[in-house]
């Protein structure tokens, strides 16, 4: 497994991960910078790869573990209060707690496994790589 496989197979799932990325991260610079930590590290270690397993789920697998281990220095959240609300209430230090950081690493792996489990269908015939019509 060399540059040509590299090329061949990760090259055309740019889009893809950018769309998760930007999805993860809100925003459009964070989102590059993931997609291009993501290919570096993608290609560090492809020799780790092994034939005959999903190529796409491995990446998109790379690009979260990136992404969580990014977002391990979580920045303090000022507090914004409404009207009517008492500025002596209790606020938390910050709004990012443990229960909300879990919840959105179960959503992230929900949508990775979701988007992994798509057909891949070939341009222009709206058939699926295993011969299937695409619906």
């Amino acid at each position: 497994m060399g540059a040509e496989f590299f090329e061949g197979v990760a090259l055309p799932l740019c889009d893809r991960l950018y769309n998760l990325a930007h999805w993860l991260t809100g925003d459009r610079a964070d989102a590059e910078d993931l997609v291009q930590e993501t290919y570096a590290k993608t290609l560090r270690g492809i020799k780790s790869f092994q034939e005959g397993t999903n190529f796409r789920a491995w990446m998109y697998r790379i690009l979260r573990n990136t992404f969580l281990t990014s977002r391990s220095g979580l920045k303090v959240q000022n507090t914004v209060f409404l009207d009517g609300e008492e500025s002596d209430a209790a606020v938390p230090a910050h709004s990012i707690t443990p229960e909300f950081i879990a919840l959105q690493v179960e959503n992230s792996q929900m949508v990775i496994n979701a988007i992994a489990d798509l057909p891949i269908i070939e341009a222009g015939t709206g058939r699926t790589l295993h011969g299937e019509v695409a619906v």
